[in-house]
C-alpha cells in the first residue's frame, strides 16, 4: 500500500509541476499578481509530494519489501542498515527518484529563502524549474517506475553491487546529484533573464549564491568519489579520466567560470550574455551526465541503466532544454545591453581569460568523451580515447589559467596595472622559478619527468600569490598593529577565495607528486617474505579468512618496518560476496605527509604465495586536503552575508518609480 501512495504521489506531483509551468509563466507575462503568487506554495506542494514518494521507497528498502520489483533487485536482507538506505539511489529508478526529489527541494528552496527575488523574475524561475520537473516526472512515469510490484515476490532480493557497499559511495551520489541539479536553479534564473529580457547586477547578485552551492556540493561529490576510488578498486589511482567522470568533470569547469562571471556581472554590470551561456552551459553537460549514466551507450561501474528506449526518451529532454533554450538565448541575447567597458588588462580582462581557458577545458573533455562513442555509431572504428590525450590537451590549458589565478585578485577594476603587480608579484616569482628548479634537481633532473618541477613552480606561484593578495588586503607588511582586525572585518568571500585558491595550489602538489613518483610493486609474495617500497619494509605475516556482514574475507597481515625499525600493520581485505556472489578487494592504506604506501591482497598462487601489490603514491594527502579546501573555501563564501541579504537594486528602482 506504501508503495501505491509513493506511485500516486509522483503522478499528483507530475499535474503540480505542470500547474506550476504554466500558471506563473503567463501571470509573469500579462502582470498578474495572483498568478504569479501560485508559483511559491505550487513548489512548495511539488516537493512535499515527491518527498512522499522518496520516504515511501525508502520505506520499501528498510524494510526489505521485495513485492517491490526494485528493492528485490538491488537489496537483499543481510545488507547492513546503510547499504540498504543507500540502495535506494544505487540503481537508475532510484536515482532519478532522488534526481528528481533535489529538484524540488531547490525550487521549494528559492520559496522560501528567495523573498527579496522580483515578482516576476521569481514567478519565471520557478516555472522554469517546473519545466524541468514535468520532464523528468514523465521520464520516471512512463518508463522507470519505481514501485512496479513484482508477483510473486521472492523470498529474498538479488543484493547490491558489492563495490556500491561502501560508506563513500553511501554519501558521494547525494552530494554530486546536490551539484548536478543544483546548476538547474542557475538555469532557471538564467531562462527567467532571457524571458524578462533583463540581466543586471542584482539578478548576479541574486543567482551567485544558488550556483556557489551547487559548486560545493560538486565539488565534494567530485571528491568523494575519487576517494572511493582510490581506496576500493585497488588500482592505487584516483582519477582515469573514465567517460563517467568526465561527465561530472565538464559541469565542474563550466560551474566554476560561471561562478566567476557572475561576480563580473555583479560588479561592473559586464559579461551578461556570456554569463547567461554559462549556465546554460553548466545545466546542459549536467544533463548529459544523466544521458550517458542512463542510456546504455557506455558500460561503466557508474552506468545505471542499459534499455535504448530511456536513452532516447532523456535524449529528448536533453535536445529540448538546452537547444530550447540555446535558441531562446539566439533570440534575445543580442538584445541586451553591454553593461561596464573594461580593458583588456584589467580584473575583468583576467577572470575572462580564465573563464575562456575553463570553457575551452571542458570542450576538450566533451571532445575526448564523446568522439569514440560518435566513432562507434557511425562505423568509423573502435577508438580509445584515455588518460595520455586528456593529460598532453587538457593540462598544458591549466597551467596559464593558473598563472593568471595569483594575478586576477590583485587586478583592478576597468583598468589594471599589470607591470604594477608582476613587480609586486617578483619574490614570488624568484620562490616558483627556485622551487621548480630544486624539485628538479632532487629528482636527479632529466631522470625524472621534465613537467614536475613545472608543477611545483606552479604550485608555489599560485600559493604564495594568494597569499601576498591576502597580506595587502589586511595591509600586513604596512600597518602590521591592525592587520588582525582588518583580517577579522575581511569580507568571508575574500577568506572563500583565499581557501579555495590556496586549495588549487596544494593540489597541484599532490597531483604533481603522484603522477610523477609513485611506485609499483606486483608479485607473488611468500609468507614471512619481505618487500621494499617507497622506503618501507613489508612483510606477509599471515592470511586469514574473517566472516563479514554480509561476505567473506580473506584477511592479510603485513607488518611494515622503516630502517629496520617496525612502524606498524596493515591489514587489506579481499573478499567475497554471498548476494551477489562477487569478489571485491579493499586496500589497506597508510597515510602520511609524504604520501600512502597502499597494500593490496590478491588470489592465492599454487606455489604457496599470494598475489601482492604495493604502491608508494607520493603527497596523496595532499589531493584530498586540496578538495576539501575548496569545499570549505565554497562554504565560508556562500556564508557571506552579502548571499544572505540579496541585493536591493530592483526594489530601489521601482520605489524611485513610483
Amino acid at each position: 500500500m506504501i508503495a501505491e501512495i509513493g506511485h500516486f504521489a509522483l503522478v499528483l506531483a507530475l499535474c503540480v509541476a505542470v500547474v506550476q509551468a504554466v500558471i506563473p509563466l503567463v501571470g509573469a507575462k500579462r502582470g498578474m499578481g495572483s498568478w504569479m503568487a501560485v508559483a511559491g506554495p505550487a513548489s512548495a506542494l511539488q516537493f512535499l509530494l515527491i518527498a512522499i514518494a522518496f520516504g515511501a521507497l525508502t520505506n520499501a528498502y528498510v524494510t526489505s519489501d521485495f513485492s517491490v520489483m526494485n528493492v528485490a533487485q538491488n537489496s537483499h536482507t543481510d545488507k547492513p542498515m546503510l547499504y540498504k538506505v543507500a540502495g535506494v539511489w544505487s540503481n537508475h529508478e532510484g536515482s532519478l527518484l532522488l534526481w528528481i526529489t533535489i529538484l524540488a527541494l531547490f525550487g521549494y528552496a528559492v520559496t522560501l529563502f528567495g523573498r527579496n527575488l522580483p515578482p516576476g523574475l521569481k514567478s519565471r524561475a520557478l516555472a522554469v524549474q517546473a519545466m524541468i520537473s514535468v520532464g523528468f516526472l514523465l521520464f520516471i512515469l512512463l518508463t522507470s517506475n519505481p514501485f512496479a510490484r513484482l508477483e510473486p515476490p521472492p523470498v529474498n532480493g538479488n543484493g547490491l553491487n558489492p563495490m556500491l557497499q561502501d560508506p563513500g559511495l553511501a554519501f558521494h551520489p547525494p552530494f554530486l546529484y546536490l551539484g548536478y541539479v543544483g546548476f538547474s536553479m542557475a538555469f532557471s534564473f538564467a531562462i527567467a533573464a532571457l524571458l524578462e529580457g533583463r540581466v543586471d547586477a542584482a539578478w548576479a547578485r541574486w543567482v551567485r549564491p544558488w550556483t556557489l552551492a551547487a559548486w560545493v556540493f560538486l565539488t565534494c561529490g567530485i571528491v568523494l568519489g575519487s576517494w572511493w576510488a582510490y581506496y576500493t578498486l585497488g588500482w592505487g589511482g584516483w582519477w582515469y579520466w573514465d567517460p563517467v567522470e568526465n561527465a561530472s568533470f565538464m559541469p565542474w569547469l563550466a560551474g566554476t567560470a560561471l561562478l566567476h562571471s557572475t561576480v563580473v556581472v555583479e560588479k561592473r554590470d559586464a559579461l551578461k550574455s556570456w554569463t547567461i551561456l554559462l549556465a546554460i552551459v553548466a545545466f546542459g553537460f549536467s544533463l548529459l551526465g544523466t544521458f550517458l549514466v542512463r542510456s546504455g551507450v557506455l558500460t561503466s561501474v557508474h552506468a545505471f541503466a542499459t534499455d535504448p528506449a530511456r536513452g532516447v526518451f532523456i535524449l529528448m529532454l536533453l535536445v529540448l532544454a538546452v537547444g530550447g533554450s540555446f535558441i531562446l538565448y539566439a533570440m534575445r541575447a543580442p538584445a541586451m545591453k553591454m553593461g561596464g567597458l573594461f580593458a583588456p588588462v584589467s580584473r575583468e580582462g583576467a577572470l575572462l581569460l580564465n573563464n575562456v581557458l575553463m570553457a575551452t577545458g571542458a570542450a576538450t573533455v566533451l571532445l575526448g568523451t564523446l568522439y569514440p562513442l560518435i566513432a562507434d555509431a557511425l562505423n568509423l572504428g573502435k577508438v580509445s580515447v584515455g588518460p595520455p590525450f586528456f593529460n598532453a590537451v587538457f593540462l598544458p590549458l591549466m597551467a596559464p589559467m593558473v598563472m593568471v589565478m595569483a594575478v586576477a585578485p590583485m587586478m583592478a577594476w576597468k583598468r589594471g596595472d599589470l607591470a604594477g603587480v608582476l613587480d609586486r608579484l617578483k619574490f614570488v616569482a624568484a620562490a616558483a622559478l627556485a622551487a621548480g628548479v630544486l624539485v628538479w634537481f632532487l629528482q636527479g633532473g632529466s631522470a625524472g619527468p621534465w613537467w614536475t618541477g613545472a608543477g611545483f613552480a606552479l604550485a608555489t606561484w599560485l600559493s604564495l600569490g594568494t597569499l601576498i593578495d591576502l597580506a595587502e588586503r589586511i595591509r600586513l607588511f604596512q600597518a602590521p598593529a591592525e592587520a588582525l582586525g582588518r583580517a577579522i572585518r575581511l569580507p568571508r568571500s575574500a577568506w572563500g577565495m583565499v581557501l579555495a585558491h590556496f586549495g588549487v595550489a596544494v593540489f597541484i602538489v599532490g597531483l604533481t607528486a603522484s603522477a610523477a613518483w609513485t611506485t609499483e610493486h606486483i608479485q607473488s609474495q611468500k609468507l614471512g617474505e619481505t618487500v621494499m617500497v617507497g622506503g618501507f619494509g613489508v612483510t606477509l605475516k599471515s592470511v586469514e579468512d574473517v566472516p563479514g556482514p554480509n561476505y567473506t574475507a580473506s584477511r592479510a597481515t603485513f607488518d611494515i618496518s622503516r630502517d629496520g625499525e617496525s612502524v606498524g600493520v596493515m591489514q587489506p581485505e579481499k573478499r567475497t560476496y554471498r548476494m551477489p556472489p562477487r569478489p571485491t578487494t579493499t586496500a589497506a592504506i597508510r597515510s602520511g605527509m609524504t604520501g600512502d604506501l597502499y597494500v593490496v591482497i590478491g588470489d592465492a598462487d599454487p606455489k604457496g604465495g599470494y598475489v601482492t601489490r604495493l604502491y608508494f603514491n607520493p603527497c596523496i594527502p595532499w589531493l584530498w586536503a586540496g578538495g576539501a579546501l575548496l569545499v570549505i573555501g565554497g562554504l565560508v563564501s556562500l556564508a557571506d552575508r552579502r548571499h544572505r541579504v540579496g541585493a536591493p537594486a530592483r526594489a530601489a528602482e521601482r520605489r524611485v518609480a513610483a
